[in-house]
């Protein structure tokens, strides 16, 4: 019995970055003698087990064999002849195909050069077996700022002509999704699923966007495509979380939706995103939070820009219909991708955002209308039926000054 320790471990060593899981391949062993050592058995496909003190993961070495199309679709063979480099080829990129011992470092295919280099290439024809692939490859560009191999850019293209895209389940490109947005440069992530066509199959809402211009005197970068991109850039910039990263990569769906003839002036994209938002949170099974942000800052972010033009009523209105009274927290992260919205654009990146400020401010002001006393006074006057119009005109009283004030400095 041999071990080895193997993929992310070795790699993020090699690189100087902290190690934070480690992984273990075990050659020439059974899973009766790896339960016999006191190891807990854990994979149902394949033998993966749990250290007995360490509760590290331990693989026997195994060999993988397409069945048929999309990413489930293998058989294994993990026999104790099974030998190291047999179960380092079937991994995805040469910088995940490193081992290491006691000995020192072994790479049969080139990890530790194409490291140095910067560049994520593919370890044999057997990457195109499996479609997340496609996903990680272009996760780890966004991660580490590498470079795609020219064969691997190639392949992946084959891989969504061939329909393996088609495949993806829509939980598995959710998790790779999430994961490349919360990298350090989730725009590159987008990028390379639209060199390689995959874009257009797992989010052409997005896609479209690409080619769609927009008026250079907001928009001096021109392409909605490219203004997507910058935003999520930025929002991932300003260490916003995964659901307003989510957020602001759809938040411009409906620019998409633009007659032609009216182009490149976007009257009513922000109505017209929230039924593409709506289809893109139920194709991906989005968790809850994040598919509730990212439509409500479709729908809302363009009035939420042009707060200074509003009188007290609207305001009012809109503080209610984004229920930010009862989550005033989701209102706020709403807020902050529209900073980065303002920001995320050709040299304006530090273009300032007193809006939202201002919102919070009103939020908090009409917060301080006492509900609860207005209800118990309005009933003990059997007016029962003025609730809500007494709160109303409390909370506008609040409102008014904040509001005139923000008009005036404008």
């Amino acid at each position: 019995m041999e071990i080895f320790l193997v993929g992310g471990a070795v790699r993020d060593a090699l690189l100087g970055l902290p190690v934070h899981d480690r992984d273990w391949v075990v050659v020439g062993a059974t899973v009766e003698e790896m339960l016999a050592q006191g190891f807990r058995q854990v994979g149902k496909d394949f033998p993966v087990f749990l250290h007995p003190q360490s509760g590290e993961e331990y693989a026997l070495a195994r060999q993988e064999r397409k069945t048929g199309r999309g990413h489930q679709a293998f058989a294994f063979d993990f026999a104790p002849e099974v030998s190291l480099e047999a179960d380092l080829l079937r991994r995805d990129l040469t910088i995940n195909a490193m081992a290491q011992d006691s000995d020192g470092l072994i790479d049969p295919f080139g990890g530790q050069q194409d490291l140095a280099a910067g560049i994520l290439r593919h370890v044999s024809p057997a990457f195109a077996e499996d479609p997340v692939r496609i996903l990680r490859t272009a996760r780890f560009a966004a991660r580490y700022g590498f470079e795609i191999a020219e064969e691997t850019m190639k392949l992946m293209r084959q891989m969504v002509e061939n329909g393996e895209a088609d495949a993806l389940v829509a939980e598995r490109v959710w998790q790779e999704l999430a994961k490349g947005l919360m990298e350090k440069n989730p725009r590159r992530m987008i990028e390379v699923l639209r060199e390689c066509g995959a874009l257009k199959v797992l989010l052409p809402e997005v896609d479209a966007l690409f080619g769609v211009p927009q008026r250079a005197d907001y928009h001096p970068e021109i392409d909605s495509g490219i203004h997507t991109l910058m935003v999520l850039q930025r929002a991932a910039d300003m260490g916003l979380t995964l659901p307003e990263r989510y957020a602001a990569l759809l938040h411009d769906l409906g620019k998409a939706k633009t007659p032609p003839d009216i182009l490149p002036k976007h009257h009513g994209h922000d109505l017209n995103g929230v039924e593409p938002v709506r289809e893109v949170n139920q194709r991906l099974r989005a968790p809850r939070h994040c598919a509730e942000l990212a439509e409500l800052v479709c729908r809302w972010h363009i009035m939420f820009h042009q707060v200074g033009q509003f009188k007290n009523k609207t305001i009012l209105t809109v503080l209610k219909k984004t229920d930010a009274f009862r989550r005033p927290e989701r209102f706020a992260a709403a807020l902050n991708v529209c900073i980065a919205d303002k920001q995320g654009r050709l040299n304006r990146e530090n273009a300032p955002y007193p809006q939202r400020a201002h919102w919070l401010a009103l939020l908090e002001a009409a917060n301080q209308v006492d509900s609860g006393k207005i209800a118990a006074e309005c009933r003990a006057q059997e007016k029962a039926h003025l609730i809500a119009e007494e709160i109303d005109r409390a909370r506008l009283a609040e409102i008014a000054p904040l509001q005139k004030a923000y008009k005036t400095e404008k």
